[in-house]
């Protein structure tokens, strides 16, 4: 061994033992790593009875640092890889007569791996949710070792839709017209119930067995590569579940927020207190430091303890996770659950870090605000942010203003001061706020909102859906669908929960008497079409992706703009009003010049571009010049 260090705390990996005192060894995080990365100097954590007690580490790489906490079945060590070439690293842990010793792995990385390009304004985002899209595994629907068993009877229960059930209908999402799956979280979720939407994490270095397994998360990106698609992954900084297994045995009592003038809460540590869910206090600069705390400290809810992105060994840790699953998953991006509930200065290190090792990725914020300069606050490079001399770092951020304006224009036939398709309008008027408009995520539906063609929404109008699927596919940024919203699957969430909105993909299981995917009905496939076809212009229109938008005030609840990249044009109309318009062409001269016809892709008709136009009530129309 090169290097022997007397132990002041400690982390390490390992993969065999040879003694007594080694038994009690329990889990290694990271269980290895890569050579040649940036973040080099890696701090492995040992978990086991007494493993903290250790005298001394010796290593066939440098040991930087070690450090104990206050529990003793915690140690951690950080080694430095630099410069070491792939292979297997001895590492021996020493306690008197007794030691342990396994080997460390450095795992070659992906030729040009840190040049990886993420998602971006030329991408389409199919969102799922794992357990109801398809069940492609039968076999593993439950577990032995995990609590909830699957029961599709439950609308809150697991159902069984796996990784496997999302390869075999790559070919559907991919002739759909997308170009990236964002799948929420899929690593191990071991609540007793409503397991299924896995953000109340368990083993963040495991994929949930009842969805498959860490190698078939591989495949899964590597089915994706091989269409020219991207995989992004539901990362979570926020919170992990209670039932995670370092919750049961904190390595510090840091590690999660805890609350000491809350004792006697149901979380038999000292005390939790739930967030405020006031997140705009992360930006108040009036904000008493008591609002501040419960904000940025506060549990998600009871079951999901708040994560200290403070503390340093908290924050390496996840530096590390999502790192791991990144080089692991060969990952095109990360989407990151409730970032703005964080501490922010931790976790736009966490940002900055990743971004640092992977230049050309891309990770969007989850930023549910209702304020456009509230949500720019939060986009990399914010001159609202700098203000406070603060920096996430985070490249992209999610539209919620323009969601929300989806989620009531289409149902608003008078256009008035901030009625209608006004509302797009001064949507975008504010897009001076962000560092870079193209880069944000916009969307009319998730798995956190009512669906769009849902119960007490636009109640499956085929109308509204096409007016508000024609705007999020070609306005800037990033279009994002919902599974789905493409055959207008209904679901309303403020009246019936979060199964409603979630509901089994019809013809993902094995006996289900519709297959929207092969064989849909009349109705889905007026929804289905629609989507293909707009879908797959805007995947092969760069137009779409880059082109410089220009908007025109509405009138008549009709609203009308242009996107344009070097003589490439293309006209939006989207007529909200249920009555035909007419439009006079000579308004939008500056745009149109001296074109005198296009072609609507929505209806592969002619149209002319002079005089006058009849829109058709509720109607929209993309004319490519």
């Amino acid at each position: 061994m090169k290097y022997l260090v007397r132990l002041v705390g400690i982390c390490c990996c390992f993969a065999f033992a040879k003694a007594g005192f080694a038994q009690s060894i329990e889990r290694v995080e990271p269980p290895f790593w890569w050579s040649g990365m940036k973040h080099s100097q890696v701090e492995l954590m040992i978990y086991g009875k007494d493993i903290g007690r250790a005298a001394s580490v010796s290593a066939d790489l440098p040991v930087v640092k070690l450090r104990k906490t206050e529990n003793p079945n915690y140690l951690f060590v950080t080694l430095d890889t630099s410069d070491k070439a792939p292979g297997s690293y001895g590492i021996s842990l020493n306690k008197g007569d007794s030691y342990f010793e396994y080997d460390f792995h450095l795992l070659q990385r992906r030729a040009d791996s840190e040049n990886r390009r993420g998602f971006d304004s030329s991408d389409i985002i199919y969102l799922l949710m794992p357990d109801r899209f398809a069940n492609g595994d039968p076999s593993n629907d439950s577990d032995p070792d995990l609590t909830e068993k699957a029961n599709r009877k439950i609308k809150g229960g697991r159902h069984g839709g796996d990784i496997q059930g999302i390869i075999d209908h790559l070919d559907y999402i991919d002739e759909l017209g997308a170009t990236a799956i964002w799948s929420t979280p899929l690593l191990e979720d071991n609540d007793a119930a409503y397991s299924y939407h896995t953000y109340a994490q368990s083993d963040v270095y495991r994929i949930d067995p009842r969805y498959g397994t860490n190698e078939d998360y591989q495949r899964l990106a590597t089915e994706l590569h091989e269409k020219d698609m991207k995989l992004i992954m539901d990362y979570v900084t926020n919170h992990w579940g209670a039932t995670h297994w370092m919750m049961q045995d904190l390595s510090t009592k840091t590690w999660i927020h805890q609350f000491d003038d809350n004792k006697g809460k149901d979380f038999p540590v000292t005390g939790y207190a739930n967030s405020s869910y006031r997140q705009t206090s992360q930006m108040d600069p009036h904000a008493s430091k008591r609002d501040q705390r419960y904000a940025e400290k506060g549990w998600f809810v009871s079951s999901m303890p708040d994560l200290n992105q403070e503390d340093p060994l908290v924050l390496n840790y996840l530096i590390q996770n999502a790192i791991w699953w990144i080089e692991f998953a060969d990952l095109d991006g990360l989407r990151v659950d409730t970032y703005s509930y964080g501490e922010k200065e931790g976790t736009a290190a966490w940002t900055q870090t990743i971004m640092e090792e992977y230049p050309n990725f891309n990770i969007v914020a989850e930023t549910w605000l209702l304020d456009q300069a509230q949500i720019a606050f939060w986009q990399k490079d914010s001159k609202i942010a700098a203000i406070q001399d603060f920096n996430t770092h985070v490249p992209s951020v999610m539209d919620f203003t323009l969601h929300e304006a989806i989620m009531h224009a289409f149902k608003e036939n008078q256009q008035g001061w901030d009625k209608g398709v006004v509302r797009f309008y001064e949507n975008f008027v504010n897009d001076f706020l962000y560092p870079n408009p193209d880069n944000i995520l916009v969307f009319a539906g998730n798995h956190d909102t009512n669906r769009l063609s849902g119960n007490g929404l636009y109640d499956g109008d085929l109308a509204s859906y096409k007016l508000a699927m024609t705007l999020v596919m070609t306005t800037r940024g990033i279009p994002q669908i919902y599974y789905g919203d493409e055959i207008g699957m209904a679901g309303n969430r403020d009246a019936n929960g979060d199964g409603d909105i979630r509901r089994d993909f019809p013809g993902g299981w094995k006996g289900d008497k519709v297959n929207a995917f092969t064989e849909p009905t009349e109705y889905q496939k007026s929804f289905q079409d629609f989507a293909r076809t707009l879908m797959n212009y805007r995947k092969n229109s760069p137009v779409l992706h880059t082109g410089k938008m220009i908007q025109y005030v509405p009138e008549n609840n009709c609203y009308v703009y242009f996107r344009e990249k070097g003589a490439e044009k293309v006209m939006v109309i989207i007529n909200n009003n249920p009555q035909e318009v007419v439009l006079n062409m000579s308004r939008f001269k500056e745009n149109i010049q001296n074109r005198k016809n296009g072609n609507d892709i929505l209806t592969d008709q002619s149209v002319q571009l002079d005089g006058n136009m009849k829109v058709s009530g509720k109607t929209s129309m993309v004319i490519e010049f």
